[in-house]
């Protein structure tokens, strides 16, 4: 028998059918070994030599591997055909050997594009030993990520309260939605008009056209800066009488796309099914080990001679043999990445035989069609377009106006598959593209045209669009950072880790990604250059090729990052603190419009703003602390922008006190006085407390806990209060939700006893049970019905028997009945967990009791 190991359930399940009973398919859960977590475990003084230790939730499946290993004649490793592959079948062959139970026939390996019979049984003909050039690039690379996360972190504790390193390479990216957000917040919007006439053919046909002469002279972007001249130029538009002087038609040619990478994959599903790159990446694994798709992380965009010529046969029956649809030759691509490796086939169906469906439900399925469609378009004919710019004047040639437009006279492969734009930019001006795709009528030169209206439109230049996760992951790609088997995960990090957030899907940097950027940008500045990463990573490429030593990579880089980290040592804090509100000046203290000081304090208009730190973070606050207690918070845009500080609402009748409303770390909250612990209160999502109109409701907020009365049945007060979890009412230590805050002060007696009632009965074992958040459908495989349910640490899904959370980044109600399938089936397969049942007595110890009790009766 031979022992097959691979890393997941599903692919062993869909490598089972295609093997015999001599072999046995185990899945190891991915990665089985890792280096351990302290402090030590890459040591540069012994030649790098790492310290690996087996993950604590893999003991299950190597246990079930050894026994397995031990009836074997020989184990194949057919884990994935990259390097986090032969990473896993290098530390399964350790595990084996240091274990001594590594069968006589030895380890072999095997690798698959594809996980098809075809595939699957050409490689088994096929093994060989571990690529020891890919085992050392892996080696180096968790080398360098554990080094710089070991070494950076402890220097960001003791310069930098609060911040943690976020990881080699992620640092960068993070670096480039920063420095995004540094742009738009210095963009200064600036006005400006475009004129454009509605016009009519000596047909009688409409269309559009721009004002492009203005007195003889070429109009550019910022000519009509103001709604005046923009008028004046409308008007003399409305008056004139222009003729086509000038018609322009020349043929145009759009060529098909290559197929998928994993960059362009993540590219693509973001824009046209809104999938996160972790979301892709995940359906991606999922088709490729149902055997549907080929593997999935890939810089390649080459395709196998027969897949090319069934590309080529399926566009003939569904589109036709005719050179407008089916080229004479296959297309070849070539990639543009920066220092792509192309060592495996670009992403594609298996069988494009498989045509998808019509209106696929699933995500799966939906990822499926996607990357079916791009594959059959690369080898599709080009689409051709007649482009035609039109140009028309008016008797004095005084004014000039243009009009453009576009047909699609073949359209080739856009038949099949268009790409989505994203981050055009709002103020394209004079952007002929822009309007192409309109359709203008016949016209010839010397026509005359009738003007039926003229209209001025006003326009600002709008900042750069925030990275989006498709824009981010093309970006990286073009700068050379990351590999495809990374892009994921680093944006999965740097979310995690709160140094950014996504909102409407798009990059916006935490003030603590800002300031860790910063600190890196002034005292490690090599480290998060983008040329100097990109380098770092075509080294690593050149040792997975075997051009290059590993250990001397590691020197090398160890020799100057630990040199700089001890000079970095040195710098006492305040020092440290001093550099970076120098280097954030401009971020943080913008000049003023009005020419006044930017740092100058609002509450006491004495004391000098800077940067300062604390247990919590960094913050804006005022020289003259602690009789000025003026502080802002760090690096939001109100902060960049100009601020008049904390906002009076009013005067507090029991104390005297001014009362202010505050921007503060966790959001906006009211205070008052300047008091060194001065009562203040958060003002929930719910309310709006905006000037002094709403000084009211700001004392309200400010009067919490609300005594509502004693409870007529116990005489024990009932409180009315908002928290972490929002508006509530508390009795004897027992809470019931209210459905507002408004609530909060409304509620009397009577509706609160009502609440607490029902919220007392409402719980488990007192009532019937919750219904569900939603009814999924039968479980592909078993056919039990999957619920979403909410429970005590938020929502998860349950097949009845087996119950698996909801994961953080996802809402539950849009996840697919597959994608629950999948997670359930994941909890399954992993180790119980259930508390230690207490030792029993044995017998020896039970004797000598019932001995005593004899005696004693005796």
């Amino acid at each position: 028998m031979q022992l097959v190991i691979v890393e997941s359930p599903a692919k062993a399940k869909t490598i089972n059918k295609y093997l015999g009973r001599d072999y046995e398919v185990l899945a190891s859960f991915g990665h089985v070994r890792d280096l351990a977590v302290r402090d030590g475990s890459v040591d540069p003084d012994n030649d790098f030599a790492m310290d690996w230790e087996v993950s604590a939730d893999r003991s299950r499946q190597l246990k079930e591997i050894g026994d397995a290993a031990k009836r074997a004649d020989s184990v194949i490793l057919a884990t994935d055909p990259d390097r986090e592959g032969e990473a896993i079948s290098w530390h399964l062959t350790e595990w084996l050997v240091k274990k001594k139970l590594m069968p006589k026939g030895g380890a072999q390996r095997v690798t698959f594009n594809a996980i098809t019979k075809d595939a699957v049984t050409k490689a088994m003909q096929a093994p060989r030993a571990l690529d020891t050039a890919l085992i050392d690039a892996y080696r180096a690379r968790r080398a360098l990520d554990y080094l710089v996360g070991f070494t950076l972190s402890p220097v960001l504790w003791r310069k930098l309260p609060g911040a943690r390193s976020a990881g080699r390479v992620q640092s960068v990216a993070l670096r480039l939605v920063c420095e995004r957000e540094a742009e738009i917040e210095a963009h200064v919007p600036r006005e400006y008009w475009k004129v454009s006439a509605r016009l009519a053919s000596a047909m009688g046909e409409p269309f559009t056209a721009r004002l492009a002469v203005l007195d003889g002279d070429k109009l550019e972007q910022f000519d009509l800066a103001n709604e005046a001249d923009a008028e004046a130029a409308r008007a003399r538009v409305a008056a004139a009488r222009f003729t086509v002087t000038a018609v322009e038609t020349r043929p145009a040619t759009r060529n098909p796309y290559a197929p998928f990478t994993t960059s362009t994959l993540q590219q693509e599903a973001s824009k046209k099914l809104g999938l996160s790159a972790d979301q892709t990446m995940r359906l991606a694994q999922q088709l490729y080990e149902a055997g549907r798709i080929t593997y999935m992380r890939t810089d390649g965009v080459q395709m196998a001679p027969e897949a090319i010529a069934a590309v080529r046969e399926v566009i003939a029956q569904d589109f036709g043999r005719g050179l407008d649809t089916l080229p004479e030759k296959p297309r070849h691509y070539a990639t543009k990445a920066k220092n792509a490796q192309e060592a495996h086939e670009a992403i594609r169906p298996t069988d494009l035989a498989a045509r998808p469906a019509r209106a696929p439900s699933s995500e799966a399925d939906k990822l499926y069609a996607l990357i079916w469609k791009r594959t059959i378009a690369s080898q599709m004919a080009s689409a051709r377009l007649e482009r035609t710019s039109v140009t028309l004047e008016d008797e004095d040639r005084m004014l000039g106006l243009r009009a453009s437009g576009q047909v699609i006279v073949s359209p080739g492969f856009l038949a099949v598959y268009s790409e989505t734009r994203e981050d055009t930019p709002a103020d394209d001006s004079d952007d002929e593209d822009s309007n192409d795709e309109r359709r203008l009528p016949r016209l010839r030169e010397r026509e005359a045209c009738a003007t039926q209206s003229a209209d001025a439109k006003q326009s600002f230049t709008q900042p750069p669009p925030r990275y989006s996760e498709a824009s981010l992951v093309k970006r990286m790609e073009e700068l050379g950072i990351g590999r495809p088997s990374t892009y994921a995960s680093i944006l999965q990090v740097l979310k995690d880790r709160n140094y950014v957030r996504l909102e409407a899907k798009r990059f916006h940097a935490e003030e603590k990604g800002r300031l860790l950027t910063a600190f890196l940008e002034r005292f490690f500045d090599t480290y998060v250059e983008y040329d100097y990463t990109a380098s770092l990573e075509g080294e690593l490429d050149e040792v997975s090729a075997g051009a290059r030593d590993w250990l001397a990579l590691l020197r090398a880089f160890w020799a100057d990052f630990e040199a700089r980290t001890r000079d970095v040592l040195e710098i006492r804090p305040s020092d440290v603190t001093k550099a970076l509100d120098e280097w954030l000046e401009p971020m943080l203290f913008p000049e003023r419009a009005d020419g006044e000081d930017p740092r100058l304090c609002p509450a006491c208009n004495a004391g000098r703003l800077g940067l300062k730190t604390g247990k919590f973070g960094a913050f804006v606050g005022c020289s003259n602390y602690p009789e000025c207690r003026y502080t802002r918070q760090f690096g939001t845009e109100s902060a960049a922008k100009e601020s008049n500080g904390p906002m009076l609402l009013g005067i507090d009748p029991a104390s005297g006190e001014p009362v202010t409303l505050r921007d503060g770390r966790f959001g906006a909250y009211v205070q008052i006085g300047e008091a060194e612990k001065p009562p203040r209160a958060s003002i929930p999502k719910d309310m709006t407390v905006e000037g002094p109109d709403d000084l009211d409701t700001a004392l309200k907020l400010l009067a919490l806990p609300r005594t509502i009365g004693d409870h007529p049945e116990t005489g024990e007060p009932i409180i009315a209060s908002i928290g972490r979890y929002g508006p509530y009412l508390k009795h004897m230590g027992k809470y019931a939700k209210l459905g507002s805050s408004a609530e909060v002060f409304e509620t009397g007696m009577n509706a609160a006893v009502v609440k607490l009632a029902e919220a007392a009965a409402a719980k488990p074992g007192r009532g019937a049970a919750q219904p569900p958040l939603k009814e999924l459908g039968a479980h592909p495989a078993t056919g039990v019905p999957i619920r979403l349910l909410n429970g005590r640490y938020g929502p998860y899904f349950s097949d009845g028997t087996t119950n698996a959370n909801v994961p953080k980044d996802r809402d539950g109600l849009t996840i697919s009945l597959e994608e629950a399938a999948a997670l359930i089936d994941a909890r399954a397969a992993m180790p119980a967990r259930g508390k230690k049942k207490p030792a029993r007595k044995t017998a020896a110890k039970k004797a000598p009791a019932k001995k005593a009790a004899k005696k004693k009766a005796g």
